[in-house]
């Protein structure tokens, strides 16, 4: 059974007088440890894709089921749980809690699961090494750089075990090297691991790095491509 299946996916937004489909009854299969990226230009619906599969988001129609639960059949707090059990998620903004330090972002999803203290910290420093920070653990998000905090993000959507890794264009806001320093992090996480990652991205250096890259335009999938 796929990790992640969509069937018949829509998503149509009403703005003022206006609907917008993002996305068009979109079929499709994610196998454990697969290392995709969905690709397209703005506004072709991959971000809402990544949405709707992690939970952020309800389909107009259609169906979302990650490890054989159907997302629609869950109440909202069902969803949530989820989504703190089985989910990790990356954000181009980061999304770190500034007043904790990087071993305590790391570790929140762990708090929030009622995992006690000293093993939720245990875990935390110990994917905080894994993400190459093993030394920064105390420091807070501002005193570390763009690529740092980025690993931090990583670091916290691992420390679970998700099933599924989500990652809405991680790289954005890293310069080059650093962007490709990240992806190569996340693949060694996805070859000697086995995470499932799944992004929404433009950025070229995901693109080649990925092993399936599947391309939207107007909220249909236009191509799938494995390497």
């Amino acid at each position: 059974m796929p990790i992640v299946t969509v069937r018949g996916l829509s998503r149509t937004y009403t703005r003022g007088e206006h609907k917008v489909h993002a996305l068009r009854e979109v079929d499709l299969d994610i196998e454990a440890g697969e290392f995709t990226a969905l690709m397209g230009p703005s506004g072709s619906g991959k971000t809402t894709l990544l949405n709707l599969i992690g939970g952020l988001d309800a389909p107009t129609a259609g169906s979302v089921v990650v490890e054989g639960t159907d997302l629609a059949q869950l109440s909202a707090g069902a969803r949530s749980d989820l989504r703190r059990e089985r989910l990790g998620f990356v954000f181009q903004a980061y999304n770190l809690i500034p007043v904790l330090s990087a071993a305590e972002n790391a570790e929140f999803v762990l708090a929030l699961r009622g995992v006690p203290a000293a093993e939720r910290r245990e875990r935390a420093h110990a994917v905080l090494a894994q993400v190459g920070l093993k030394g920064l653990e105390d420091r807070r998000p501002g005193q570390l750089s763009g690529g740092q905090q980025q690993r931090v993000a990583v670091a916290r959507a691992l420390a679970g075990n998700p099933a599924v890794i989500l990652a809405d264009e991680p790289t954005a806001n890293l310069d080059s090297t650093t962007g490709h320093d990240l992806i190569e992090l996340m693949r060694e996480l996805n070859t000697r691991d086995g995470a499932t990652f799944i992004f929404a991205t433009h950025d070229p250096k995901v693109l080649d790095a990925a092993r399936r890259v599947i391309r939207l335009v107007d909220g249909e999938i236009d191509e799938d491509n494995r390497k």
